[in-house]
């Protein structure tokens, strides 16, 4: 059998190891300058990725991307900061492949680019989105008291009453998409902390 042939073979320098242990300064300078382009491109597939919810109603009145949309335009309508509006944006963006835990989905994909009570928010939406459901499915709807001594309690409680559980109106004037392209751009350009932030601070030298 003839091995398969490809019209554009891939001439991307790559490292030689065949294990990490045998990997040398040589090989992470490659690897380095391919996770730095590769960074580059993280806000492109999130927004790719959020686009997957376009049509997906699971029986709600707006489908899961209207809800995205409209939960961050009431945020940004309302005044929140850049960071506050991308969480707002991308809160359910876990839908598709965390659907048993889709908060923790979005808030890892932001934590390394908003404050830790933004952070917070969108981790344990949740249980405070809850208050507004669970009742009618047999659950405890104030599973959010758990945290009712945290210092970020409130701040999650006023985005669900605010924004997340208000955000259900099919006719409601939401912004689209294409506006808050540029916003997810700015808050994903360079992470404010990260384990890896050294390779970005490296190129910025």
């Amino acid at each position: 059998m003839n091995a398969p042939t490809h019209p554009e073979a891939d001439t991307t320098e790559r490292a030689k190891f065949r294990q990490m242990k045998e990997g040398t300064a040589d090989d992470w300078a490659i690897i380095g300058k391919g996770y730095r382009e590769h960074s580059k491109g993280l806000a492109d597939r999130v927004l790719d990725h959020l686009r997957l919810l376009d049509g997906d109603f699971g029986g709600f009145p707006v489908d899961r991307l209207e809800h995205s949309l409209q939960t961050a335009t009431r945020a940004h309508r309302d005044g929140r900061d850049e960071q506050y509006v991308v969480m707002a944006l991308l809160h359910d963006i876990g839908d598709t492949l965390g659907s048993y835990n889709h908060p923790e989905v979005a808030a890892s994909i932001i934590k390394p680019f908003v404050t830790d009570e933004i952070h917070w928010i969108c981790q344990n939406h949740g249980a405070f989105q809850g208050y507004y459901y669970f009742h009618h499915l047999g659950m405890n709807r104030n599973l959010r008291d758990k945290f009712e001594n945290h210092p970020h309690y409130q701040a999650c409680a006023d985005f669900c009453e605010k924004y997340d559980q208000a955000a259900f109106d099919p006719d409601y004037d939401s912004e689209p998409l294409e506006f808050f392209e540029p916003i997810v751009r700015r808050v994903m350009e360079r992470p404010l902390a990260s384990m890896y932030a050294k390779a970005m601070e490296d190129e910025a030298a």
